[in-house]
């Protein structure tokens, strides 16, 4: 007999009960080998999203979605390890610049990244735009390029943390996305069990973000930063504004070139600076903030470490990338000032063009996207380009026109509300 059973599991929390160490552990472990359905784990996610978890709960559920695999170990390498998450946005480039960036300042980055689904890009959609680039490497591959290189961009390996690969699906088509504990520990079980020595956290906040409020998103960074410190991984998280979409690009090939040009010392202001912030904290968190990662762009010792890195993973950092067959330009009906950009309609837009997918099996079109013209703030003519709309398929046009109805707005300098990019940071 067991010690416990699903149902009792359940009916605890429920009623608002918090679950005992022993009932977190095997609850996890049955559901990874199959022994409690789907229907019952989907139950006692709602529970979970209705009733909330302890921080103690919140950390043993993380701990047991971490023991239902393998942990990687970076501590042979030559240099710490930094890495970074974002919980996502439009136009959301930043961890292509920002790895070889903090490579090329003596931290290696153990990057494993995910692919897109709906309205948010996922970074390895925009890296296999890249020819020959491939996601999948071995554990060896692994370790050989972080010490060679010092930075990997890859898939997360089926040894990491298979709880929550299974549960994660499960979220998604039973309405339970959305609760923090489970957010949390989905994040930090992955990147806990992925080794890392430090860990920044890039918690987005606002319309074309999973977190709309400032309040939850707090809420978030806050958890999975006791989660990372309970777990002795010096973690600290920033809260970024995603009303507005950053750089000037959303779609795969385009995000890839503007990220180029981030390295290159160009790039949207907005990029830069969330690439440079974000670095600092990953080399403090590293204790190595003797370097600035500003020098590190300008000298272009960081576009040295993205070639390196793209051709270690058998991608050609020269070849042109990939452009879709059909544009179509939307002007600007009249002179004045972009006063709004809404990221959630660019992302939608982006998606309905073919740059994301609806389900994890579709594909996606590497040139597919948008590229606006402006950015709140910016002074536009009636006539001129307003958006650029990229995709292979000149039916999807007319969808992809209907997201961006409504989402922006020219008017008087006035009318500009401002919002700082950086919001808040949690240590």
């Amino acid at each position: 007999m067991s010690a416990h059973d699903a149902v009792e599991i359940i009916t605890a929390k429920r009623d608002r009960g918090e679950l005992s160490d022993s009932q977190i552990d095997w609850v996890v472990d049955a559901y990874t080998r199959g022994d409690v359905a789907d229907e019952q784990m989907s139950a006692l996610a709602m529970a979970i999203l209705l009733n909330g978890m302890e921080r103690r709960e919140i950390a043993r559920w993380t701990a047991a979605m971490i023991a239902s695999g393998e942990r990687m170990d970076f501590s042979s390498l030559s240099r710490p390890t930094a890495d970074k998450h974002s919980t996502g946005g439009v136009g959301d480039k930043i961890t292509l610049p920002l790895a070889p960036l903090v490579a090329a300042c003596g931290v290696a980055v153990p990057q494993l990244s995910g692919r897109g689904l709906g309205h948010t890009g996922g970074t390895l959609d925009k890296l296999e735009s890249i020819p020959g680039w491939r996601a999948a490497l071995s554990n060896d591959e692994m370790m050989a390029q972080l010490e060679s290189v010092g930075a990997v961009i890859c898939a997360a390996g089926d040894g990491l943390a298979p709880a929550d690969k299974k549960l994660y699906a499960l979220r998604d088509v039973t309405g339970t996305v959305e609760a923090i504990p489970l957010i949390a520990s989905s994040i930090m079980s992955k990147k806990i069990a992925e080794g890392t020595g430090a860990l920044v956290l890039d918690v987005k906040v606002g319309s074309g973000a999973f977190m709309k409020d400032v309040a939850r998103a707090r809420e978030l960074a806050e958890v999975m930063v006791a989660l990372g410190k309970d777990a002795g991984v010096t973690t600290v998280a920033l809260l970024t504004d995603m009303g507005t979409p950053l750089g000037l690009t959303a779609g795969n090939a385009l995000e890839v070139a503007e990220s180029v040009e981030v390295l290159a010392g160009g790039g949207p202001a907005d990029v830069v600076e969330l690439t440079v912030a974000l670095a600092r904290e990953m080399l403090t968190a590293a204790g190595r903030d003797d370097v600035d990662p500003a020098d590190r762009l300008a000298d272009g010792s960081a576009m040295d470490a993205w070639k390196a890195m793209v051709r270690a993973q058998d991608g050609d950092p020269d070849a042109a990338l990939p452009t879709a067959r059909e544009s179509h330009v939307v002007v600007a009906p009249a002179s004045g000032v972009l006063t709004r950009l809404d990221a959630m309609a660019v992302g939608m837009a982006a998606w309905r063009l073919g740059a994301g997918r609806a389900r994890k099996e579709d594909p996606v079109q590497a040139g597919a996207g948008v590229v606006w013209h402006a950015r709140p703030g910016d002074e536009v003519t009636a006539g001129e380009p307003l958006f650029t709309l990229h995709t292979d398929e000149p039916a999807r046009f007319e969808r992809a026109l209907a997201s961006l109805d409504g989402g922006w707005e020219v008017g008087d300098a006035a009318d500009v509300v401002k919002q700082d990019l950086l919001i808040d940071r949690i240590a």
